[in-house]
């Protein structure tokens, strides 16, 4: 099993875009995929709906997408080819208590990939993508923080990051450059493709 990680810096770059074309593009690899989605105070993980619970019942919640219209983003995922897609929802900083519930799902697939960041701080993926759009100034802390892990950069060619303050694109990192749609080019399907041919099998397990 390969485990792949599609993040970035902040909301509406085209993450999930990403993944859903990557599911259709690579069918022979049937894949897994999971939505994680991380509340603020007000919002209820279960229903993912806004409400006043406090219970510690409430604080994650892991369900399996059987919806193939693609209204929802865990939905995108089926109607992409996915064998499975899986909608993880926990409020803020509470990830870690989904984790091994998470990983005792993924063991029975043959391919993962999960549209996260802060999923990166307990698992090693084989491989880790990042989409940035300059236009968007808004950087996330955890995209911030998980930067430099990225084995490749997926870089929107409109803007210019000006408003990205105090961040430095690592020099060495790979760059596909896209003008969406679509947000996976031929050439990130072929990258991805050799990436996961060369993982081994390796056994999931949370990171200490």
């Amino acid at each position: 099993m390969a485990i792949v990680v599609i993040g970035g810096h902040s909301r509406s770059v085209g993450k999930t875009s990403l993944v859903a074309e990557l599911i259709a593009a690579l069918p022979e690899l049937s894949w897994t995929a999971a939505k994680i989605t991380q509340f603020g105070h007000g919002f209820c993980s279960t229903s993912g709906e806004p409400c006043q619970c406090a219970t510690d019942c409430h604080d994650w919640a892991i369900t399996e997408e059987r919806d193939r219209s693609g209204q929802s983003d865990s939905s995108r995922f089926l109607l992409a080819g996915a064998a499975q897609s899986l909608w993880v929802r926990t409020r803020q900083g509470k990830l870690a208590e989904a984790m091994p519930e998470l990983l005792r799902r993924m063991q029975s697939a043959r391919n993962v990939i999960l549209e996260s960041n802060s999923v990166l701080r307990f698992l090693q993926p084989d491989l880790y993508l990042t989409v940035l759009d300059p236009a968007a100034a808004d950087f996330k802390p955890s995209s911030r923080e998980m930067l430099t892990r990225a084995d490749a950069i997926v870089m929107h060619s409109n803007g210019n990051g000006a408003g990205w303050k105090d961040v430095a694109l690592p020099a060495e990192h790979k760059v596909f450059r896209i003008s969406p749609p679509p947000y996976c080019t031929p050439e990130i399907t072929e990258f991805v493709r050799t990436k996961i041919i060369g993982c081994r099998p390796d056994v999931v397990s949370v990171s200490s």
